[in-house]
């Protein structure tokens, strides 16, 4: 439906094709790490490591999102703009984003193994979390070259059908690709787990 049933824009031609992998990417990236906010909240207030080690789990796929999202923009942005970067508040608050990720997976691998693995990650996560809104209304307060919203706004979309709906489809892709993701991850995680708690009681 992207690359066929679709209209080339009026303005873009065919290059508002890198739409349909750009935006739900940048959704994605948005939405993993509020989830993995919302995990550690959960995990420091009832202290239930399972929403903890999901969090770690989302971690580098919401970090490929938010690539994916930075490359494909540089992409989108060269023959529209003219250029491939500029530091306005959407672009550097989604690299900002992108760097919360990159932070927080190293923060945990470094951390891996500790008596407070889970502590220190999880505050970074809720810290990082104010920058989440920052990039989604970043191009309704601030002078940007990106465009505004066109699809969750006060009136509805402004995107027309024919391109909303692969849109959406792709977006609802990449979400059920990320939970069979992240569930192999977590899977893998939880037998990691339990094989060294057998190593360590059977030579114990």
């Amino acid at each position: 439906m992207a690359f066929w049933a679709s209209p080339a824009d009026y303005q873009q031609g065919e290059m508002v094709r890198i739409m349909y992998i750009h935006v739900p990417s940048a959704w994605m990236a948005l939405g993993i790490y509020s989830f993995m906010a919302i995990s550690s909240v959960i995990y420091l207030v009832w202290r239930n490591t399972l929403y903890a080690i999901a969090a770690i789990n989302a971690a580098p796929i919401g970090a490929v999102f938010a690539f994916i999202t930075l490359v494909t923009g540089s992409l989108w942005g060269k023959p529209i703009w003219g250029t491939w970067w500029v530091w306005d508040a959407r672009l550097t608050s989604m690299l900002i984003l992108f760097l919360f990720y990159v932070g927080y997976i190293l923060l945990s691998s470094a951390l891996r193994n500790n008596f407070n693995q889970y502590d220190f990650p999880a505050v970074l996560a809720i810290v990082g979390l104010i920058n989440v809104p920052i990039v989604k209304f970043s191009v309704e307060y601030w002078t940007s070259l990106h465009q505004k919203a066109s699809i969750i706004r006060l009136g509805g979309p402004s995107i027309h059908p024919e391109m909303l709906w692969p849109l959406l489809i792709m977006f609802c892709g990449c979400i059920f690709f990320f939970m069979h993701l992240v569930l192999i991850r977590y899977q893998s995680t939880i037998n990691e787990k339990k094989y060294l708690r057998y190593k360590a009681n059977l030579y114990t």
